[in-house]
């Protein structure tokens, strides 16, 4: 029973509402629906102005703390750079164990290699130590690039200074090449001499 009336009065409140509507003006209607976006409007807005203004009083509070210290390093020096350098640098007292190596790997392209030239230097302003090495070799042009390279790959710390050929006859497949490498080394005791056991060392 009470279900009824209450579903009664609902139907009741609806009826009245529609007889409003229709018989209420389009101007009032209007104004009506202009108030109701304009509440729903300062509904929405207030709590979003409130959020804006507790931002920007955060962001006031942060900014006014004091700055984390920021740590410098400290610039590099003429020695650090020094050093870096002469790490990249071989053992001098390995010399001949790198030309030993020259040797292999030209074997290993199938070049002939019979004897080379060797001269020790000492730069005094970059306190190194240089290993200059003359390799007369003859074989094929493409296996005496890839001789060079190898070389450059195996020995990190030498240089190719200079590189030249020279051939018979046009049509011959063999050349011969001169290859100038500088091996740069640090200035450690020399504790055995580079032309000692080295192969095809010249008297």
């Amino acid at each position: 029973m009470k279900a009824t009336m209450n579903t009664h009065g609902a139907r009741t409140a609806w009826l009245r509402l529609r007889i409003a509507l229709a018989t209420a003006s389009p101007v009032a209607l209007g104004a009506l629906l202009l108030a109701v976006c304009a509440a729903a409007a300062i509904a929405w807005l207030l709590p979003a102005r409130e959020l804006l203004e507790q931002q920007r009083v955060l962001a006031r509070r942060v900014a006014a703390l004091p700055a984390a210290p920021v740590e410098q390093a400290a610039p590099a020096t003429d020695d650090y750079h020094l050093s870096l350098f002469h790490g990249t640098l071989g053992e001098r007292r390995h010399a001949g164990q790198q030309v030993k190596t020259l040797f292999a790997l030209a074997e290993e392209s199938s070049l002939v290699l019979r004897q080379g030239e060797y001269k020790a230097a000492f730069e005094r302003n970059a306190r190194l130590h240089t290993y200059q090495v003359t390799l007369p070799v003859k074989g094929s042009y493409g296996a005496i690039w890839q001789f060079a390279l190898a070389a450059l790959r195996a020995i990190p710390f030498a240089s190719l200074d200079d590189i030249s050929f020279r051939r018979d006859a046009i049509g011959e497949a063999q050349v011969e090449a001169r290859l100038r490498l500088t091996l740069y080394l640090q200035d450690t005791p020399l504790q055995d001499t580079p032309l000692q056991d080295t192969p095809g060392a010249a008297p």
